[in-house]
C-alpha cells in the first residue's frame, strides 16, 4: 500500500478565535493530500479534468482528534483505503509535529462526464490509472 505524504504549514487565516484550525480546512487539506497522492502515482487531476472528467465527492467522514495551531507543521498522510474500478475510497491521518493523530477520516469519489455528471468506469477510460490503483491500494481488498 502506498502512502502519500504532505507537509502543510498552519497559516493564521486557517484558524478560528480559539486558535486551532477551522474545522472546514482540514477538508483541503485531505484534498491536498489526494491530490499529492494522485501525482506520487504519475497523473495530474489537472489533466483529467481537461479530458472532461472529474471526481466529486460522494461520503465524507471524519474524526477530529487533537488540535493544530497556527505556525505548527500537520503532516498529511493519504492512501487508496479500497478501490473496485468504479468507485475509490481515500483513507487519511493528518498528524501533529509530536505525530499524535489530529484527524482521520476518508473521502470516496466516482468519476463522471463533466458536462453531465455521467458516471464512467474508471478502469475502462483510464486503465494506466486503474492498474495504478490497483497496486497501491490497501492490501486485502
Amino acid at each position: 500500500m502506498l502512502i502519500s505524504k504532505k507537509e502543510i504549514e498552519v497559516r493564521y487565516a486557517e484558524t478560528d478565535q480559539m486558535g486551532v484550525v477551522y474545522h472546514a480546512n482540514y477538508l483541503v487539506w485531505m484534498e491536498l493530500g489526494r491530490t499529492q497522492l494522485i501525482k506520487n502515482l504519475g497523473f495530474s487531476y489537472a489533466q483529467m479534468e481537461q479530458d472532461g472528467v472529474i471526481s466529486p465527492v460522494i461520503d465524507i467522514n471524519v474524526t477530529y482528534k487533537k488540535p493544530l495551531r497556527y505556525g505548527e507543521v500537520a503532516t498529511i498522510h493519504t492512501w487508496i483505503e479500497t478501490y473496485d474500478g468504479f468507485r475509490v475510497v481515500y483513507g487519511y491521518k493528518i498528524l501533529t509535529p509530536k505525530e499524535e493523530i489530529a484527524l482521520l477520516g476518508s473521502s470516496s469519489h466516482v468519476c463522471v462526464k463533466k458536462d453531465s455528471f455521467k458516471p464512467i468506469i474508471i478502469r475502462k477510460k483510464y486503465p494506466e490509472w486503474h492498474a495504478a490503483y490497483e497496486n497501491a491500494k490497501k492490501q486485502g481488498e
